[in-house]
């Protein structure tokens, strides 16, 4: 025992030696958890019903990127009793793994928004989006009744799940063919949508701003906000075995 203390007092007092030991330490440690990244294609754990953003709620999530809403309002619901119990089942890695970039974090000065699809209606969301103080009082959001005054427009929807696809998004050649049409055809209930609901799952088609007559960025925001945490059904098999595995890592 002395030995071991006059060695640990000896590698104390001697700088390099330290710094040389707690390299070697933090290397051993960095290749044990970066190593088996080699041998596995993917980290996240695929769940059942999760699916690529359609074109017009890639679309409204662009434009809440842009407009800065997730600098405010977080899509993380962490597993804490508190989190829960407001907001519901906490987050999935598998919701996230098609957003670029993802809305991950604990920075929030309004609440979660992970699943906030169908919780309130769509004209809700409009006159939130229009007055939030109208709605919550205490509010401190500022008002974007603009994006209902501007048409939706996305230069070329196509180039914009053909990139997304580059970077591992599942978008078929059908998808991107019917980028464009898709767009329009989701937010206008009296078109022919043709396969959309068969591409993609729970994909709401209606209007969503409250003027059928145009396609508004306000359309695509709700398409997008009411779509947040509707893809997994958190009691099916394949979300309770990957609820399993992260309680396990």
């Amino acid at each position: 025992m002395t030995t071991i203390v006059e060695r640990h007092k000896t590698l104390e007092k001697n700088i390099t030696l330290l710094g040389i030991c707690s390299l070697v330490v933090v290397a051993i440690g960095g290749i044990v958890e970066i190593a088996p990244l080699f041998w596995i294609d993917n980290t996240i754990e695929k769940v059942e019903g999760v699916r690529p953003y359609t074109p017009l709620e890639q679309a409204g999530r662009d434009i809440y990127v842009r407009e800065g809403c997730h600098t405010c309002h977080s899509q993380m619901i962490r597993p804490f009793r508190d989190e829960v119990e407001r907001y519901g089942h906490y987050s999935l890695a598998a919701e996230s793994m098609y957003d670029h970039p993802f809305q991950w974090g604990s920075k929030r000065t309004g609440p979660d928004l992970a699943r906030v699809g169908g919780r309130y209606s769509d004209s809700w969301h409009v006159q939130h989006l229009r007055s939030p103080q109208s709605v919550v009082p205490e509010s401190v959001m500022p008002q974007y009744g603009f994006l209902a005054e501007r048409d939706l427009e996305v230069p070329d929807p196509a180039a914009s799940l053909t990139a997304l696809r580059r970077v591992g998004v599942p978008y078929t050649d059908r998808d991107i063919e019917s980028a464009l049409a898709d767009l329009n055809a989701q937010a206008d209930p009296e078109a022919d949508a043709g396969d959309l609901a068969q591409r993609y799952p729970k994909a709401q088609v209606r209007d969503f701003d409250g003027d059928p007559k145009r396609v508004t960025e306000m359309d695509a925001l709700v398409a997008y906000l009411q779509v947040l945490g509707t893809m997994v059904d958190v009691n099916a098999p394949a979300a309770q075995e990957e609820l399993a595995s992260e309680k396990g890592r």
